[in-house]
Parts: C-alpha cells; sequence; structure tokens
C-alpha cells in the first residue's frame, strides 16, 4: 500500500510538471499564423516598490484597455478565463493583473500589515498610468470582481480622470449582511431539497462560528450559488482547473495558493468584510455598471442592486443575467460582451 501510494505521488508530480510549461499561448488564426497586432504576454511590472505579475491578452492591442480587478481577495481569475472563455480579448487588451502578495505576485517578504484597502487602491491607480503610458490611452476601463470590486469602486472615485467607465462585477456593499443572506438560503434551499446532511452540517455549524470557512464554499456550491450557477464542486471547479493550466508554471500555480491564504491574514480582508460602502462611497463620477448574476448569494445581487441607487454618478445601470451565479462574465460571455460593445460604442 506505501509503495502504491509514492508510485501514485510521483505520478501526480510528473504529471504536473508536464502540463505546467508556464508559455503564454499566442492568437493565431486558423493555418497557425500569429494575429498581426495582437498581444499576449505574462510580464513582471514594478508597482510602488512591488514586482507585480500580470497577463495581457488582445487580438488587437489597438483595442481599448480593460484592467481586471480578481476577486478573493488574493485569488487572481486568469485560469477561470481560459476555463469559461470570456471572450474580453476580442473587444480590448484585457490586463489580468495579479494584486499585491496574490498570484504572480505573492512575494513571502510582503508584510500582511501592508496590505490595506489604501494601499490597493494606490497599486490599482499605479498599475492603471503605467498601462496608458505603455498604450498610449488617456483614459481605460476598469472591470472588477466580488473582492476586487471593494478597491475598483473607490480607485474609480478616487481617480475618475483615468477611467473610462467603472464596471462592477458581483459588486460588494455589505459584505456581512451579503453572507447573512447566504447561509438563510443555504438553510432554506437544502431544507426544500430534502439534503438532510448538508442542512444537519449548517445547522451545527452557523455562519459566524469558527467552523463555518471550512464549510461555506462547497455548500454554496453545492447549491448553486458560488463561482457558476452549474460548478457544484471547489475541487473539479476550481483546484483542477488551476492545477491544470498550461501557462503557469508549477511556482506559479503554488503561489496561487499561497497568495491565497496570505490574504486572509491581511488588513485589507478585515476591513474589506467590515466595510458598507453604500454608506461611505454613493457619488463615483464615471459611467457605473453592475453586472449581477440572478443565483449570486455570494455576493448578494439585491444588495448590489440596491447600493447602485444609492450612487451618484453621471450615467449608471444594472445589469442580471439570469443563468449566472457569482461570475457572469465567465457564464454568459455572449451577453457580456453585447452589453460591452453597447458600453464602448457611448465613447
Amino acid at each position: 500500500m506505501f509503495s502504491l501510494i509514492i508510485g501514485l505521488a510521483i505520478i501526480s508530480f510528473v504529471t504536473l510538471f508536464m502540463c505546467s510549461p508556464g508559455e503564454i499561448q499566442p492568437f493565431t488564426d486558423a493555418n497557425g499564423t500569429y494575429l498581426e497586432d495582437s498581444l499576449a504576454e505574462k510580464i513582471s511590472v514594478d508597482i510602488n516598490g512591488i514586482a507585480m505579475g500580470m497577463i495581457i491578452k488582445a487580438k488587437d492591442s489597438n483595442k481599448p484597455v480593460l484592467l481586471f480587478l480578481h476577486g478573493g481577495p488574493g485569488m487572481p481569475e486568469y485560469w477561470l478565463n481560459e476555463a469559461y472563455p470570456s471572450g474580453l480579448e476580442d473587444h480590448f487588451t484585457v490586463v489580468w493583473w495579479d494584486q499585491r502578495g496574490a498570484g504572480l505576485s505573492y512575494n513571502d517578504a510582503i508584510s500582511s500589515d501592508t496590505v490595506t484597502s489604501q494601499q490597493m487602491i494606490d497599486d490599482t491607480i499605479a498599475v492603471t498610468n503605467y498601462l496608458r503610458q505603455r498604450f498610449n490611452q488617456d483614459k481605460i476601463f476598469l472591470m472588477a470582481h466580488s473582492g476586487g470590486t471593494y478597491i475598483g469602486i473607490q480607485a474609480a472615485a478616487k481617480a475618475p480622470e483615468l477611467y473610462r467607465a467603472y464596471i462592477g462585477v458581483a459588486q460588494i456593499s455589505k459584505p456581512a449582511l451579503s453572507e447573512q443572506l447566504a447561509y438563510d438560503f443555504m438553510l432554506d434551499f437544502y431544507e426544500k431539497s430534502n439534503n438532510k446532511k448538508n442542512l444537519k452540517t449548517l445547522k451545527a455549524t452557523p455562519y459566524g462560528t469558527p467552523g463555518y470557512d471550512q464549510i461555506r464554499d462547497r455548500m454554496m456550491h453545492e447549491a448553486g450559488i458560488g463561482t457558476t450557477h452549474t460548478m457544484d464542486s471547489v475541487i473539479t471547479g476550481i483546484f483542477l482547473e488551476v492545477m491544470k493550466n498550461r501557462e503557469y508554471t508549477v511556482t506559479e500555480k503554488i503561489n496561487i495558493w499561497r497568495g491565497k491564504a496570505f490574504a486572509k491574514k491581511t488588513k485589507l480582508h478585515e476591513e474589506l468584510w467590515q466595510c458598507d460602502l453604500s454608506k461611505s462611497l454613493t457619488r463615483v463620477d464615471v459611467p457605473i455598471y453592475f453586472f449581477v448574476g440572478d443565483y449570486d448569494y455570494t455576493v448578494n445581487r439585491y444588495l448590489s442592486a440596491a447600493y447602485l441607487e444609492k450612487i451618484q454618478a453621471p450615467v449608471k445601470h444594472c445589469y442580471l443575467f439570469e443563468n449566472s451565479a457569482h461570475s457572469p462574465i465567465f457564464e454568459e460571455p455572449d451577453q457580456t460582451n453585447a452589453i460591452l460593445e453597447a458600453i464602448q460604442s457611448d465613447f
């Protein structure tokens, strides 16, 4: 038995290395010829004294720049775009930036005390200015998802002159209340579906108790309110998708999980969960668009819509994705890109 376990471990390790060359795939036509003006690169840039990684992809690098702020905090999402293609690179020069301490930007020398909301806002603005200069664009689009929306909307409010528009996907407003509503939803869901095992587990480990975080993600995904409406397992839907992605090296894959664990120790994590943006930030001087999934209870979509009502902005609109949970841009890419094309036509 021991030798079998060792053998399986060796096979798994070899397989991991074989599927981790870490090379970014270029855009090509049907004949394998590189698309003219396309861009596909993985780079590291000094941002406020820290080397930060980003993956930049565009079928036409002359298109407007879209800076994507991942959620978590601390969980990059480029791998998710590969597993569930969004098609964003058809319309934008898309910058998948791994934020301070996350993924390609993970560095064990970074102190958790330095990862604050203000620092992340400053980092976002610094990355924005780097991209404006590199691509010679006065303004760029800013898109944020989930935990990234806490930073993104504050960056847009602080430096509106830098952005064409802000797009909040699963926009955070009151995280603590959202989490309570998710727990209540799951109690009702598992009771109605007669899933006695999950219902018993939830009642024994309610929201706010130490063990809740250990069961939260599994319970949400099995209820269809997690990362996507159809992703019923965090193991197959998230962990394995990251580990089999060929554009990351083994070290980069490991650092994704190290960065995710690190994020929970930061001041940013505490600040995010204690925030109430509906009270602290109600004016943003750029056009604002919220994308919400009908099945999203990871970030409660009703709270997102209610928050948008309170915001003063030159233009604002909330788009509902009826077949999505937490990630509508990946779950319903056709609707996403139709909306984004319409938004672009206004600029």
